[in-house]
């Protein structure tokens, strides 16, 4: 039996780049995202890390994008562990689904901390771990996810690849370990930490899966997920969080 070779990320980037203009639903979805950020970010200078197959762009078009691996939309090749740029130099930092990516996030924070200028945020929008999203991100999602993983390792593993991902890091990091983080970065101020998205993300089958959400349902569902909120730790499937540099 032959099986199909596997594909590169840039493969995989260039695809999901073609379900983002066709698939409408997600593009609204994205909107409202981008909606949030745009309130949360400082003016200045703004660093997009994992911009992928490049959808932030069109919101915003003036952030330097970059990714780990050469991407003809984008603007630069970066690696958040290692930032080419000067101490207090950077606005903004902007992370759309890249923390549970990292390697070792503890490297990030770092970064962060060193290139952000008083008052520059780190404006990020991750995975959230609920009673329920758990069943969707572990066994209906490509991505992994594992609980037992320490947050906070300053180094990990070298055969990482780009889209390797622990769907669970975001949550690990701002609600289990919260307090260490705290510890360990006092120069990053939690400002905004917000579960979001009970029922329309996973309805609209993200880049994965088809839409199971009718557009002349948008409305409805909307209304659904703002009397939901009080029950946001069990049914959340997003986490938007917001860090300031003192």
């Amino acid at each position: 039996m032959t099986f199909p070779p596997k594909r590169s990320a840039q493969e995989i980037l260039a695809e999901r780049r073609e379900i983002w203009k066709s698939k409408a639903i997600l593009r609204k979805l994205y909107l409202g995202w981008c909606k949030a950020i745009a309130t949360s970010l400082r003016p200045g200078k703004t660093l997009e890390l994992g911009g992928g197959s490049g959808n932030l762009k069109e919101f915003f078009p003036h952030a330097i994008s970059t990714d780990v691996i050469f991407l003809p939309w984008l603007d630069a090749v970066m690696d958040g562990h290692r930032l080419p740029f000067k101490d207090r130099s950077l606005d903004n930092l902007l992370l759309f689904d890249v923390l549970h990516h990292l390697t070792a996030p503890a490297v990030f924070f770092e970064e962060a901390v060193r290139t952000l200028k008083k008052r520059g945020r780190v404006v990020m929008v991750e995975p959230y771990i609920s009673l329920v999203s758990a069943i969707v991100y572990r066994f209906f999602h490509p991505e992994g996810m594992k609980w037992g993983q320490k947050p906070f390792r300053a180094s990990g593993d070298r055969g990482k690849k780009p889209l390797d991902s622990n769907q669970a890091i975001p949550t690990l990091i701002f609600e289990k370990y919260c307090d260490e983080f705290k510890r360990r970065y006092p120069e990053l101020e939690i400002k905004r930490r917000e579960r979001t998205d009970f029922l329309m993300y996973p309805l609209s089958g993200g880049f994965h899966h088809p839409s199971l959400c009718p557009p002349f349902l948008w409305n409805f569902i909307e209304h659904g997920e703002k009397l939901l909120r009080p029950w946001s730790r069990f049914l959340a499937f997003r986490l938007f969080v917001v860090l300031e540099r003192n």
